[in-house]
């Protein structure tokens, strides 16, 4: 019974801190959820989640975390409505393929695709940035196609790993569509969100997702990413950026070793 209370509390742990700098960076938490998730049980003595087991769970909350984390922001001023239409749809389509498709892939497989976004994410995020906050709000312009184009293409990656793949969006967003940091964050919380719905869906009918462990990553996610979402709103947008990358080139060496090895 003690060692159940443990694991439990485990599991809540890993959701809360996944969570709070999901808000905080305005990532669903995936990316750092995932490895945790993956490696943290077993190094305690607990049986290991699959691959496909992590990334149902992961989808699930990922769901759940995004839409605390935009209710923080609605009345913030940083939601671009037109960035989310655009890049929402498109990634909605992506993860839905990816999230469907991932039921036929190996374990091998997601790993290495994983591995792969999170090593792209990396070098994205060590680009530099400069002037991408000097542009005031309600003057921000983007392509709008090529903004839908990425979109899906992450949608695809981030649906097979059960990620809504916003650690991969802010890193685009910022370098190639030169959005401002706090919009950036904002809006990819909302497009995350919208992602989520289809590498869930896609999850859930291919029965990829173990109901437990989910609701009480769930239940995490309802107090830490709001209170992530705050943070972030006062938090320097270098320094913002800079956890970003240190997290995002952290898994990526993370992934690979494990890959390698």
């Amino acid at each position: 019974m003690e060692q159940d209370i443990f694991y439990w509390v485990t599991i809540f742990l890993i959701g809360f801190i996944g969570s709070f700098i999901s808000g905080m960076v305005g990532i669903g938490g995936s990316i750092i959820k995932y490895p945790l998730l993956l490696y943290v049980p077993p190094i305690l003595g607990f049986a290991a989640f699959t691959a496909h087991e992590v990334s149902g769970i992961s989808a699930i909350q990922v769901f759940f975390a995004t839409i605390s984390g935009v209710w923080a922001y609605r009345n913030s001023g940083y939601l671009n409505r037109d960035l989310i239409l655009y890049m929402g749809g498109s990634i909605l389509l992506g993860s839905f393929i990816g999230g469907y498709g991932s039921t036929v892939m190996s374990e091998a497989v997601i790993h290495v695709v994983y591995g792969l976004l999170a090593a792209l994410a990396a070098v994205m995020m060590f680009v530099p940035k400069k002037g991408v906050d000097d542009t005031p709000l309600d003057q921000v312009s983007f392509h709008r196609w090529l903004a839908a184009g990425l979109a899906l293409l992450v949608g695809i990656g981030a649906g097979i790993v059960g990620a809504a793949g916003a650690f991969l969006l802010v890193p685009i967003m910022l370098v190639v569509l030169k959005i401002p940091t706090r919009m950036t964050i904002a809006s990819s919380l909302a497009i995350t969100f919208i992602s989520s719905i289809g590498s869930t869906v896609g999850k859930v009918m291919t029965g990829q997702v173990l109901f437990v462990p989910a609701l009480i990553m769930i239940l995490a996610s309802a107090f830490a990413s709001p209170l992530g979402a705050k943070m972030g709103q006062k938090v320097n947008t270098k320094i913002l950026q800079a956890i970003l990358a240190v997290l995002i080139f952290a898994t990526a060496v993370k992934m690979w070793v494990g890959i390698v090895a």
